[in-house]
């Protein structure tokens, strides 16, 4: 790379030179399709003192000028996006809620806490129906969304169901097996 640049320095170099009449016949021959010849163009520039907050302000106007990614107002949609997205966030929230509520669970008693089976039984079991529903469903939604989507990933793995067809029919199959076996989950257990 270094030597490639070194090269296109001394073509432009000899382009922007003078050269004598015999070597104008050798570069017209032999090197002046190489070299960046009178064509470049050249724009003065001119430099300013900015102190930090300006040039900051400076930078923050052009970034509200500058386009947003046209992928929302361009893109429908799609189930495969849409089921991607919804992997890696019900994978975090399900790994961060483990994360907290283990560490919570193993500080209780240094706080005084009570997140014991018991406690938490008896306080669940002092909530409203609705609830209750509405909790267990919030739960079992993303882990069972994640575990089908998960299924389907290992299938994909194994190179099966993976035409476009497939791949949104089985998208489709992931988001409805999941609801209601996370409503049954919410409502029968």
């Amino acid at each position: 790379m270094l030597a490639q640049r070194a090269a296109q320095q001394s073509l432009r170099r000899l382009a922007a030179s003078q050269p004598s009449m015999l070597s104008q016949m050798a570069f017209k021959n032999t090197l002046k399709p190489l070299a960046i010849g009178s064509s470049t163009q050249a724009r003065p520039i001119s430099t300013q003192k900015l102190t930090p907050t300006d040039s900051y302000e400076i930078l923050v106007a052009q970034r509200k000028n500058r386009p947003s990614s046209p992928h929302f107002t361009i893109y429908r949609p799609q189930i495969t996006w849409l089921n991607s997205i919804m992997h890696r966030a019900t994978g975090a929230v399900l790994s961060g809620g483990f994360y907290v509520f283990g560490a919570a669970y193993l500080v209780s008693p240094l706080f005084g806490w009570h997140l014991d089976s018991a406690t938490m039984a008896a306080a669940f079991g002092s909530w409203p129906v609705l609830a209750k529903v509405l909790a267990k469903f919030a739960v079992a939604m993303p882990f069972t969304f994640h575990s089908f989507n998960g299924i389907r990933h290992l299938v994909w793995d194994m190179g099966r169901q993976f035409t476009n067809q497939q791949v949104i029919r089985t998208g489709w199959i992931t988001v409805g097996v999941a609801a209601v076996s996370a409503l049954g989950l919410a409502v029968f257990v």
